[in-house]
């Protein structure tokens, strides 16, 4: 059995329609009309593969393939959504894969002993409500109806409006609820979102753990003055502060911090925003990674520490919330193994290696046995117009996923 990569290919090019940009990106922000557009092609392609499609309250879309017995399923897939000037390749080669698994299965009338679900999960990634991997959240029971309320995009909407208006039904967000043993197991491919895979010249990355954010949303309060009538000396300028505070978090992460420590500050807004003033307002965005939580606190104590140094260093108030502190995941021993053997057999070059970023995969591990397959970035791009892999790396990968989900469905089969 072998995956077509112009079937893949096909696949690509009509998802990389929505939200295509003219300069070769793509913006495809959660529940926006290019991601639902994006939803409804996944949807008719999974009914056309003869899937047994449901989407939940969240907009979760699950397409599921019977198998000889009336067992939990394996579950495939990643997602849709997009980050802004975003590229093309970050969620979506996880749902082609996984639509290529089932292809191949159908050509060759294979039927397996657990059933096969693909899943694209609802709002991934951060950019529209700056909080991020919601979908697999709402799985697990991790987001309130109240949640959905208070999360809100740069134009006011909230999650749960936004909901509502793509045709999803918020208040009923408690039935979309998974349990443990409802799942045998889970597997998402995913673009590697770095550099070492290329580098290091292996065909696919096998991930062991993955690190989790810290994020804090920062509002830094100085004075609004005249740049030209206002002394050096009696400024309280929020954006020097706020530059302070930038490269302290630089600094902590790459130097006061653990091994894998890495801290972003990922958007900053000036105000008011004018040449010949002061800013007397900064609002910006910090986030802390690794994948040992205690290296995490570490760097974490060391920024807020920082904040309050700059604060009564320069005289001026900063505040500060947190928006997200969650646990770094290790992946499942036992689908690490499978997909590892299954790489073996196909006489794939491997690492077996960490993520540094988030990925929908951590919190399904709150419920079932889970795995992650990487596939090289091309110069380790990724969250940018220039963010590309490879499609017969994408293959390669689809081989393995195909491998390791035909090995699981056979798993504690026995009745």
């Amino acid at each position: 059995m072998k995956v077509n990569v112009k079937r893949l290919q096909r696949d690509f090019d009509n998802i990389a329609q929505f939200g295509q940009l003219a300069n070769g990106g793509v913006t495809r922000l959660a529940f926006s009309q290019a991601d639902l557009q994006a939803r409804t092609y996944l949807k008719q392609v999974m009914v056309e593969l003869k899937l047994e499609v449901y989407i939940d309250a969240f907009g979760n879309m699950r397409g599921r393939r019977e198998g000889q017995l009336s067992l939990p399923p394996v579950v495939i897939g990643s997602h849709l959504d997009t980050v802004p000037d975003g590229g093309h390749y970050d969620g979506v080669v996880g749902l082609i894969g996984a639509l290529e698994v089932i292809r191949v299965l159908n050509n060759n009338k294979i039927i397996t002993p657990r059933p096969i679900e693909i899943i694209n999960f609802s709002c991934e990634e951060s950019s529209r409500f700056r909080a991020g991997t919601l979908g697999s959240k709402v799985l697990i029971g991790k987001i309130t109806k109240e949640a959905l309320k208070q999360l809100a995009d740069k134009d006011g909407i909230s999650l749960y409006e936004a909901l509502e208006k793509s045709g999803f039904n918020p208040e009923d967000i408690d039935n979309s609820r998974i349990y443990p043993g409802e799942i045998f197991a889970f597997i998402e491919m995913h673009i590697e979102q770095g550099p070492v895979l290329e580098q290091e010249k292996h065909h696919v990355g096998i991930v062991t753990a993955i690190a989790a954010p810290t994020r804090y949303k920062v509002i830094i309060e100085g004075r609004a003055d005249h740049s030209g009538n206002t002394p050096m000396y009696m400024r309280k300028d929020a954006l020097t502060a706020a530059s302070e505070l930038i490269l302290g978090v630089e600094e902590i992460a790459k130097n006061q911090a653990g091994e894998k420590t890495v801290g972003t500050v990922g958007y900053i807004y000036a105000q008011p925003g004018a040449m010949n003033v002061v800013p007397g307002r900064v609002e910006l965005g910090i986030d802390i990674r690794d994948i040992n939580m205690e290296d995490k606190k570490s760097a974490v104590g060391k920024v807020i520490k920082l904040i309050s140094d700059i604060q009564e260093r320069r005289e001026i108030i900063i505040n500060y919330e947190q928006l997200s502190d969650e646990e770094p995941v290790v992946l499942s021993e036992k689908v690490i193994k499978t997909i590892e053997e299954e790489a073996k057999t196909q006489n794939l070059s491997y690492k077996i290696m960490p993520s540094g970023a988030g990925h929908d995969a951590m919190y399904m591990a709150n419920v079932t046995d889970v795995g992650m397959i990487f596939i090289p970035s091309i110069g380790g791009v990724s969250h940018n117009i220039n963010e590309y892999s490879r499609m017969e790396d994408v293959a390669k990968g689809t081989e393995l996923l195909l491998g390791a989900t035909l090995k699981l469905t056979q798993e504690e089969c026995d009745s």
